[in-house]
Parts: C-alpha cells; sequence; structure tokens
C-alpha cells in the first residue's frame, strides 16, 4: 500500500503582525484587496481550533469564493508567538479583539471552531457589537458545575503526541494513515502541516508545542462563556457533527438554546473536525448566514 502523497499546500498570504495581551505577538492574515473582494457585503472572521493554524481553513475560504477575510494564528499556534502567562482562554478572546482592532475588521461574521468558537462568544461578550453574526462548530462551552476530569484525556494525548519529522511529507503521510486527523480533507492537511511546523536542524516541529496545545485542553473547562450566553444578542449559528457521547456535539444544543439568536445546524455526517474535513459543505452554510444578513 502507497502511503498517502502531500498535494501543494493552499496559497496562503503573509502574515501582518499584531501586538496582543501578555507580551504575544501575533500572526494575522488576510485576503487580498479585502474591501474590493467583499460581495457579499459582509468579511468573514476566522479563529481555529486548538493545536492547529490559521491556515488549514484556506480550502473552506476557496469555497467562499470572494468573500473578504482576515483571520489569525492562535498565541502559541503558528506564526503567533507563545504567552508569558497560562494559556487561559481569556487571552484568546483578547487575541481575537485585537486582531479585529488592528486590521480595522467592522462587525464581521464570526466562523469559529472548537476552541476558536469560544474564543468568539467571550470577545463578543466582552464587547458586545463586536460581529453582527456568529457561525461556530461544536465551540467548547461547558455548563457550570461540570467538574474538570482529574485526568484529561485529550491533554494526556496531546503531551504524548509526536512533535517532530524528517520533513512534512512524512508527517503528511503520516497523519493521513490514521485517527483522528485522517479526517482532514488532503488540502486542509497540507496546510497543517506546511504552517503549523516550524522548520528546524534535523526537518520540522510542531509551531503549537504539546505542552501548549495540552494547557488549551486543561483551560477550556475554566472559562466563563457559558455564565453569559444571555448576553450575546447577534444571532449564532451552532453547527455540530455526530455526538459520540458526552463531547461538544452533544453540548452544542444546549448552547444554541442558551443564546437569545441562536440556532442548531446537524451535520450527523461530520465528526469534530467538520470544517476541515468538508469545507464546501461548511463553506455554504456560512454562505447561508452571511446572505440572509444582507450587506
Amino acid at each position: 500500500m502507497h502511503a498517502p502523497v502531500m498535494p501543494p499546500a493552499p496559497r496562503w498570504p503573509e502574515a501582518i503582525p499584531v501586538e496582543s495581551t501578555d507580551g504575544v505577538t501575533l500572526a494575522a492574515y488576510r485576503s487580498e484587496e479585502t474591501a474590493a473582494r467583499n460581495t457579499s457585503g459582509r468579511e468573514v472572521f476566522l479563529a481555529h481550533a486548538n493545536g492547529f493554524c490559521a491556515a488549514v481553513f484556506a480550502p473552506l475560504l476557496d469555497s467562499l469564493g470572494d468573500t473578504a477575510w482576515t483571520a489569525y494564528d492562535a498565541r502559541a499556534h503558528g506564526g503567533s508567538t507563545r504567552a508569558g502567562a497560562d494559556m487561559s482562554w481569556e487571552g484568546h478572546r483578547d487575541d481575537a479583539l485585537h486582531v479585529i482592532d488592528a486590521c480595522g475588521v467592522k462587525r464581521p461574521v464570526g466562523v469559529g471552531h472548537s476552541m476558536g468558537g469560544a474564543a468568539l462568544l467571550l470577545a463578543e461578550q466582552a464587547r458586545p457589537g463586536t460581529f453582527a453574526a456568529l457561525w461556530l462548530f461544536e465551540p467548547i462551552v461547558f455548563p457550570d458545575g461540570i467538574d474538570e476530569p482529574a485526568d484529561n484525556p485529550l491533554e494526556a494525548g496531546a503531551l504524548r503526541r509526536r512533535d517532530s519529522f524528517p520533513s512534512r511529507e512524512e508527517a503528511f503521510a503520516n497523519f493521513a494513515s490514521k485517527a483522528p486527523l485522517d479526517e482532514l480533507c488532503s488540502e486542509a492537511l497540507a496546510a497543517y502541516v506546511t504552517h503549523g511546523f516550524v522548520d528546524t536542524p534535523d526537518g520540522i516541529a510542531l509551531a503549537c508545542r504539546p505542552e501548549d496545545e495540552a494547557a488549551g485542553y486543561r483551560m477550556g473547562v475554566r472559562h466563563s462563556a457559558w455564565a453569559h450566553l444571555g448576553e450575546v444578542r447577534c444571532p449564532v449559528v451552532v453547527t455540530r457533527g455526530r455526538s459520540l457521547g458526552a463531547d461538544p456535539a452533544a453540548i452544542a444544543p444546549l448552547i444554541a438554546e442558551g443564546l437569545p439568536g441562536g440556532h442548531l445546524e446537524d451535520h450527523p455526517e461530520l465528526g469534530h473536525f467538520g470544517p476541515l474535513a468538508e469545507p464546501g459543505t461548511m463553506a455554504g452554510s456560512i454562505r447561508r448566514l452571511v446572505e440572509g444578513l444582507g450587506a
């Protein structure tokens, strides 16, 4: 059996440095000639999941066509620097707001995946009216009162993760041949191994270090987004894949119910990596939300 072959990585713009809190410098990215290309009248603003980087959205953005967009690598991910403080998710809130301000983004449609979805909710709660609407795929927002697990399997898995490879092609073949990243479309996976790794003398290494990814999972139950869901007044589409038990897909209906403008959208054919697995389907859902808002 032949190893999976890495396709060319999707085109991706140069990073724009943005200063955030805790001494972090973020890597932000914008579509070329953003204003001229924004035929919908609305820009989208994207926040990625824990452990990834903004470039994994490239196939989804290609499916959105000429919609203008801004995205960024979260602190300790991709081209952004790590925090001098802990990896609390209030820092991810700060990152989103600093990129919006630095890039002059005006009331975009926020598109958030997993950790990124929680970051955008926290940003809208901190500064109401930042977003015209939100599209969130399985945001990591747990009900108050849920105990933090003594042994978090995601945290433990991150700490065990292989963090270096001789080449990007070998990293691609490794991830494409086994769960969970084998769910990603080949273009999103190619973007991940291209932009989510840094060059080293011996090959490549994860830009998001295993200890920082693990801290992200640990902090995922410690933020306050659940307590303030009722304060989010913009329309919010909470999208989910299939649920396998006590997972983000199972919590998604409760999040939608707690939001005054919440709407649940089911995609049982998808897993937790839906936006990276079926970018065309997810782009269609985002497009419907954008078009429903008007110019």
